[in-house]
């Protein structure tokens, strides 16, 4: 498993829609319903991918301490699951359950979702502000698997802190690094 860069969606643009089966509920759920009144974390993450487990109890972190601030945050999986059978759609609600997420893990079957966002690793992590415009794409922070940095999630806490006090946010951000996303042959 090679480590894939994001692509890095250009700053501004807006978040394209979506309508997707929320694995927890059993749902459709779009992208106008989850939408925060503040910001919209859409996160493109798996259930296998060493760096995405790396993150997981950060996520939930994350979750905590933003969505009461009016930050939605949607986890969708991309993945091909008849080449990758540990990202089936009922792993994926085992795997919500288990770590505790308290957002939305949205299957993306077609991978039409990956593409329209140009989603190219796991994690890929796309910070929209309240009117759905890219105000982040990047990395999470630092850490990796087996490089003995911290998970702390700083430089995403630092963008959502930047739009949540009304600040600029950094036009200088790192690309996600993951694992890619499992295309369909």
């Amino acid at each position: 498993m090679a480590a894939t860069p994001s692509t890095m969606m250009p700053l501004g643009t807006i978040a394209p829609d979506f309508t997707l089966p929320d694995t927890v509920s059993g749902k459709m759920r779009s992208l106008s319903e989850l939408k925060g009144k503040r910001a919209t974390l859409v996160m493109f993450i798996c259930n296998h991918c060493p760096y995405v487990l790396h993150i997981n109890d950060e996520l939930v972190r994350i979750a905590r301490d933003y969505q009461p601030k009016g930050v939605s945050m949607i986890a969708i999986s991309s993945n091909d699951v008849v080449n990758y059978p540990e990202d089936r759609p009922e792993l994926m609600k085992e795997m919500a359950e288990k770590t505790g997420y308290t957002f939305p893990y949205l299957y993306d079957e077609s991978q039409d979702v990956a593409r329209a966002y140009d989603a190219a690793c796991t994690p890929d992590l796309f910070l929209f502000d309240a009117d759905l415009k890219c105000v982040y794409r990047g990395q999470l922070d630092n850490s990796r698997p087996k490089n003995d940095i911290p998970v702390t999630g700083k430089d995403l806490r630092m963008a959502l802190e930047a739009l949540l006090n009304g600040r600029e946010i950094s036009r200088d951000q790192i690309p996600s690094i993951g694992c890619n996303i499992k295309w369909k042959p």
